[in-house]
């Protein structure tokens, strides 16, 4: 039974007042130089499902022959607290990674993004790529997208947080969390048992946004012990996706890149 007593108004812990630390307010907390490189493309992320998303994308659409897809990639280490430096707040105000900028359009400013749904969803469009173009097709691609954007965070700061960093193992939340993120393995299984791809016949934005989460997740790569603790052996048709796309050159590469520093 835990000794925890709900106050009436909610106050922050002043002990967690230091540069990396999460804190109750937005904005910058230091200046900050990002390097800028050369390359249509530069990408100041990490690599998290949330950050692989984007390096997987950019690597699918040069595997597809597509020009003007190359990138520089500059490691924010979240751990460091880079994401609430000046110059990386102005790309992305949430301080989350990834933040990508289009510096090929001939405009001022620069195209910022941020968001790695939002930032699927332009490098798609823009390139004409990885996204149906008929009606059907688009919105069922656009529904998972937006699913897989909703969900996530169960799995990521839910199960994820729970399971593998709290200070101590705590029945409700690793319960709750467990359920709802068993449940949504449970509906992608029931979804690719119908169809060779999360939206549909064809490989789309949408799963290079899930399987980030998901199809790491079914592999056993996210949290260390986790296959055996959902047991994941029951998704057969989640895990013969997930096999499949880790498989593609694009998706390899994406993971595989190497992120340069931003210090000069």
């Amino acid at each position: 039974m835990s000794d925890y007593k709900l106050p009436k108004v909610w106050k922050w812990e002043e002990e967690n007042s230091n540069k990396t630390g999460n804190r109750p307010t937005a904005g910058s907390r230091f200046e900050q130089k990002l390097p800028v490189g050369d390359a249509p493309f530069q990408l100041y992320s990490l690599g998290t499902p949330n950050g692989i998303k984007v390096t997987i994308m950019l690597e699918e659409l040069k595997e597809l022959g597509v020009e003007g897809a190359d990138y520089d990639v500059y490691t924010i280490n979240i751990g460091e607290g880079d994401q609430f430096g000046s110059d990386f707040v102005d790309i992305n105000p949430n301080s989350k990674i990834p933040a990508l900028v289009d510096q090929s359009q001939n405009r001022s400013p620069r195209v910022k993004l941020f968001e790695s749904g939002s930032i699927l969803l332009y490098l798609a469009e823009k390139f004409g790529q990885l996204i149906p173009t008929d009606i059907q097709g688009r919105t069922e691609t656009l529904n998972w997208l937006f699913w897989q954007i909703g969900a996530g965070p169960y799995v990521g700061g839910g199960f994820g947080h729970f399971f593998a960093y709290a200070p101590e193992p705590m029945k409700y939340p690793i319960d709750r969390f467990t359920m709802e993120t068993k449940r949504q393995l449970d509906l992608l299984d029931k979804t690719l048992a119908e169809r060779p791809y999360v939206a549909g016949d064809t490989y789309t934005i949408a799963d290079i946004a899930i399987w980030s989460w998901y199809g790491r997740l079914a592999l056993g790569k996210l949290y260390e012990g986790s296959y055996e603790f959902l047991n994941l052996d029951e998704y057969t048709h989640l895990l013969e996706w997930a096999k499949r796309i880790n498989e593609r050159p694009g998706v390899q590469k994406g993971l595989e890149v190497e992120y340069q520093s931003i210090e000069e």
